[in-house]
């Protein structure tokens, strides 16, 4: 057994959130293991860019209210306690909602990572379908 260090809190970077968002690092398996695991913080309207993750990525939602769509998709919005899942390849984004601040973890598998195109003002302000209502 280890007891991991806890890393400094990371601003992450523009050319692939549009807002602010911090991430905490929970784990970083070391090769062979490919497992990572991060707490994102977003401050109310942040965003991803569009992207995609070699091998999916799982978000749990742990506060506020996220927003999260897969390209063509519908606009859902997400909240504390959902489980959100996206398959290898699969180009979506997550942020927060305009008006709340939102946490999730996102586990994910390699850091192949396929960042594109910043959300539009559109793409995120478009209709929505609540978790609450599924």
């Amino acid at each position: 057994m280890e007891l991991l260090k806890k890393q400094p809190t990371m601003k992450l970077p523009s050319q692939w959130f549009t807002g602010d968002a911090w991430a905490d690092v929970i784990y970083r398996g070391e090769e062979p293991a490919r497992a990572r695991a991060n707490a994102v913080h977003f401050a109310p309207g942040a965003r991803t860019a569009w992207h995609s993750h070699g091998l999916g990525q799982t978000l749990y939602i742990v506060e506020g209210i996220a927003l999260i769509q897969s390209r063509g998709g519908e606009l859902l919005e997400a909240h504390p306690g959902d489980v959100i899942w996206t398959p290898a390849g699969e180009e979506h984004w997550h942020g927060a909602a305009p008006d709340h601040f939102m946490t999730h973890i996102a586990l994910w598998e390699s850091d192949d990572v396929d960042w594109l195109d910043h959300v539009t003002d559109a793409e995120y302000g478009g209709a929505r379908r609540s978790t609450r209502n599924a």
